[in-house]
């Protein structure tokens, strides 16, 4: 923005952000958990003994928490995941979820359905979950690792989306090793001409692959027109685990993706829960753990789509560009540079309300 009398200092506009990968179902429950440490696996065990208490009212005021800090941080739009159980039918999350996003006024909301790929293996299980989340605007999604029948699992959904006009969500490869789940969904994804959005989360596995399997991954995902959500926070504190200090890294290969052509996108994941003590629902905030973290150098101008366009198309909606676009989906700033943006240094306020 150009200087003014009232404004001498020049200040920064940015589309809203956006917080495309969080879990509201879990946040903010890491202080009844006991000791938390330890690897993926660890984190699942131990955020799973918590169930008993999601209650109704828990689950509001927890995930409500998580829903203002999303505003706080200036997000017109949040995807979380909803952990499911072994029922088709949506848990209670899903309408506690649904019904305190009809309350965040400017901001989309979106749910996810989570679960292990090998339930969606059964034909009728899957439709069924497909069928229950369309009313509600709701994304089909598994965690894809190393399950048995996950051909069949992918297949299914595929299928089950395209039906229902669902867009599709994967927490895929979330492991360092040799996991091959985002080129199977790549695949998947091209052999079907699936034409709803695709969202990869993690694909932490990318980080082993030789140079020629890489570029074969990166070209299909390309091709697929799939996004691929790295998440700063849970993957640096999860992956790589072993006796001491961790000597690599859990994130995927950002760089590299986006060079290929892919659509890269941040966000904050887990937020004081079992797989991250730390941690808040700010996009931006991960942004800036994932520069120094996967080397993210600037002009950081072009990073800041993983935060505000490339993450709403991953979403399915409509990118907002500063030009043309009202001032209620816009963010100033009082940072004066990307780097301080980036950075935090400088308040983000909606655009409508004025300079601070």
């Amino acid at each position: 923005m150009t200087p003014s009398a009232q404004t001498p200092r020049p200040r920064m506009v940015v589309p809203k952000l956006v917080e495309a990968h969080c879990h509201l179902d879990k946040c903010h429950s890491f202080h009844r958990l006991g000791p938390v440490g330890g690897d993926l696996r660890k984190a699942i065990e131990t955020q799973a003994a918590d169930r008993d208490n999601w209650t109704e009212d828990d689950l509001r005021a927890r995930a409500g928490q998580g829903l203002q800090e999303a505003a706080m941080a200036g997000c017109s739009a949040l995807r979380t995941h909803i952990d499911w159980r072994d029922t088709a039918s949506p848990p209670r999350a899903w309408s506690v979820v649904t019904e305190l996003a009809q309350g965040m006024a400017g901001m989309t909301v979106q749910c996810a359905a989570l679960m292990g790929v090998d339930q969606m293996a059964d034909a009728t299980f899957c439709n069924a979950v497909a069928r229950g989340i369309a009313p509600t605007g709701g994304v089909l999604g598994a965690f894809v690792l190393d399950h048995a029948d996950r051909t069949a699992g992918l297949r299914n959904m595929f299928d089950a989306a395209a039906r229902h006009g669902l867009p599709l969500d994967f927490h895929a490869d979330e492991g360092l090793g040799d996991f091959d789940g985002v080129e199977a969904i790549a695949d998947m994804a091209i052999e079907t001409d699936f034409a709803g959005p695709i969202l990869c989360g993690h694909a932490c596995g990318l980080m082993d692959k030789d140079t020629a399997t890489l570029a074969r991954v990166i070209d299909k995902l390309a091709r697929a027109g799939i996004a691929v959500c790295a998440l700063p926070t849970t993957n640096l504190y999860l992956q790589g685990r072993a006796h001491g200090t961790p000597d690599r890294r859990g994130l995927t290969r950002l760089r590299e993706l986006q060079a290929g052509g892919v659509p890269i996108v941040l966000a904050s994941d887990n937020v004081a829960d079992a797989f991250c003590p730390v941690g808040r629902h700010d996009p931006m905030e991960a942004l800036h753990l994932g520069v120094m973290g996967a080397h993210l150098d600037p002009p950081f101008g072009r990073w800041l789509p993983a935060v505000t366009t490339h993450a709403a198309a991953a979403l399915g909606l409509r990118p907002v560009l500063v030009k043309g676009s009202s001032p209620r989906d816009l963010l100033l700033s009082t940072a004066t540079t990307t780097a301080d943006l980036v950075a935090g240094r400088g308040s983000l306020t909606p655009l409508h309300e004025g300079p601070t």
